[in-house]
């Protein structure tokens, strides 16, 4: 079945100027990123068609060849570009007239809702105006609202694309609110802001190494301690991580496979296997797997009892209520004489085992049982 882009003109694919008219060759831009976009849909398989209201085209107000020659420009850069439209649908009345054919109607698109071969569930609308929303429930596809603070085109390629895989949670208690939100597919800094300046430093961490998007707000009772604070933000964590990763088909599950011998009959070396990272003196090692049993198991002793505003204590706690929520195995284990890079390093490990563990490699379930 074909899915279908709709999209809007004026506002959407280029800037609408503050008459509201492109009637003006000089009057033609073209929005931050719809071309780039644009491709990577057309490569997914989406087939466009753009849907415009054209306040009073034709009428003296707004001359019908004062349209055609920017508009006709614009169809040519598009298709210079690779990118046609399987379809122009254009309402030429105005507001007060009240036909079924101007946005948010569907007057000009129903043939669509009879056409059995497309996918309306797999479909979506792209617009700059609430009456484009409107328009996307009217057709019963998914809408995208261009704006600031709103969408941007390179994340609703994004979102139709890369079939993200993303997760927000609240958790509120009396003790701390929290609110996590990531995105698995897609790297970029969030904002983390817990009111523990070190902890927020070593969460940036787990997104940047981790190679996807997190952003952690919380707001603790830290005038009782910092306890609270980096436990629950840690179960909240988990929690996302756990929703975001979905029934785990097509995903490494493993961040590393861990040797816990030294190869010899001697004693087991936390330090041998696993995802090795060395900070100056400091040397970490996390090896993880997304079995769905949850386990923690921690080789390390910190030279003092805080970094900053934050606990050594509450490192491995922190991975432990993580580990928790998550359904996640985690052996993190760590060496050196700098309290500070050995916090740091034992972050750094877990996020690039972790990203080795949530990265996408095809669509099987890496279980011999069946179930994860």
């Amino acid at each position: 079945m074909t899915r279908i882009l709709f999209v809007d003109r004026d506002g959407t694919l280029i800037e609408e100027p503050e008459d509201f008219q492109i009637d003006a060759f000089e009057k033609l831009r073209f929005v931050e990123g719809v071309i780039p976009a644009m491709l990577k849909l057309r490569d997914a398989g989406f087939e466009f068609v753009m849907v415009t209201n054209q306040d009073g085209l034709g009428t003296p107000s707004f001359p019908r060849e004062a349209f055609e020659g920017p508009h006709a420009l614009m169809m040519q850069v598009f298709e210079s570009q690779g990118i046609r439209f399987r379809e122009v649908l254009v309402d030429e009345s105005f507001p007060h007239e009240g036909k079924p054919t101007r946005k948010p109607g569907i007057g000009l698109a129903l043939h669509y809702l009879r056409d059995r071969s497309i996918d309306l569930d797999g479909s979506a609308m792209v617009g700059d105006r609430d009456t484009d929303i409107e328009f996307a429930r009217n057709l019963g596809v998914r809408g995208f609202k261009l704006g600031p603070g709103l969408e941007t085109w390179e994340s609703i390629a994004h979102a139709l694309v890369d079939a993200p895989r993303t997760a927000v949670v609240e958790r509120n208690t009396k003790e701390t609110r929290i609110r996590v939100e990531l995105d698995l597919d897609r790297a970029g800094a969030g904002e983390i802001s817990t009111g523990l300046g070190f902890f927020d430093h070593m969460l940036d961490q787990i997104g940047r190494h981790g190679g996807f998007f997190l952003s952690l707000r919380c707001e603790g009772d830290l005038r009782v301690d910092e306890h609270h604070t980096v436990e629950d933000c840690g179960l909240a964590l988990g929690a996302a991580l756990r929703q975001a990763i979905g029934d785990k088909r097509g995903i490494g599950r493993y961040g590393s496979a861990a040797e816990r011998t030294d190869g010899e009959g001697g004693e087991a070396d936390p330090l041998r296997g696993g995802i090795l990272l060395p900070m100056d003196e400091t040397l970490a090692r996390a090896a993880l797997d997304f079995s769905g049993r949850p386990g923690f198991v921690f080789d390390g002793a910190f030279p003092r009892e805080r970094v900053g505003d934050l606990p050594t204590e509450m490192v491995s706690h922190f991975f432990g209520s993580l580990c928790e929520a998550a359904g996640l195995n985690l052996n993190l284990a760590v060496r050196g004489e700098n309290a500070h890079h050995m916090v740091e390093a034992s972050f750094k490990a877990f996020a690039r085992a972790l990203r080795q563990a949530i990265r996408r490699e095809g669509r099987e379930l890496p279980s011999t049982k069946g179930v994860l």
